[in-house]
């Protein structure tokens, strides 16, 4: 089965782009195309696609409103969304991750991690381009959040401090099995306990929880 993609961007010309480049993947159709947020969102309200490939900036809704309409807390049934943006600030980043995203990209990202973004996101993994995740890293090893963190309510397990380590740092489930020599299957076990215990809808909010708590260092 093909993971079916809605790519919303309100330039033309870079909204065909992306979807000639992920159309070229076997395992990769784009199902439709907006032009503006609102689009975005009635689009992928009717299609229901796997994913759903947002522009930060575009007319009325942006990328970070549609996600979280999309895809945020409030969302009964959230849909998988990658944004992708020319702009490289970190407060568009940290924004759309908290609106719900499971992806961030940036549009010279190329064919191959955008493809790898999008087959991520409709796994359920999430893919950050590594130089925007090292800026988090350095961003929330040195600030405290607005509020403090939630606590677990249960401990973690020395394991699930490991996974939660490599997934704060991006890492797919299979990257972390093979990097802690464990199946995939436990690390989806591990993954879901460490949702469960930190009330987090998602692994990226598993992630900011462990930046915001210093649980990782560079």
């Amino acid at each position: 089965m093909s993971v079916r993609v809605v790519v919303a961007d309100d330039q033309e010309i870079v909204r065909t782009g992306l979807a000639i480049m992920l159309n070229t993947q076997p395992d990769i159709e784009v199902v439709g195309e907006a032009a503006d947020g609102r689009q975005a969102v009635e689009l992928a309200r009717r299609l229901r696609p796997d994913v759903c490939l947002l522009d930060i900036r575009m007319p009325g809704i942006d990328g970070i409103e549609a996600t979280r309409l999309l895809a945020g807390p409030a969302v009964a049934d959230p849909l998988a969304v990658v944004v992708i943006t020319t702009f490289d600030l970190d407060e568009y980043v940290y924004a759309a991750l908290r609106a719900g995203a499971r992806g961030f990209l940036l549009k010279d990202a190329g064919t191959a991690l955008l493809g790898q973004a999008v087959r991520a996101a409709a796994a359920g993994d999430a893919l950050i381009a590594p130089n925007i995740t090292t800026r988090l890293l350095k961003a929330f090893a040195g600030t405290a959040p607005a509020t403090a963190p939630r606590q677990p309510v249960d401990p973690l397990t020395e394991r699930e401090e490991q996974v939660l380590a490599l997934v704060a740092r991006g890492r797919t489930n299979a990257e972390v099995a093979a990097e802690l020599y464990i199946t995939l299957s436990t690390v989806k076990t591990h993954v879901t306990s460490l949702m469960n215990k930190l009330g987090a809808r998602n692994r990226v909010e598993v992630a900011i929880w462990a930046y915001e708590t210093k649980r990782i260092t560079l």
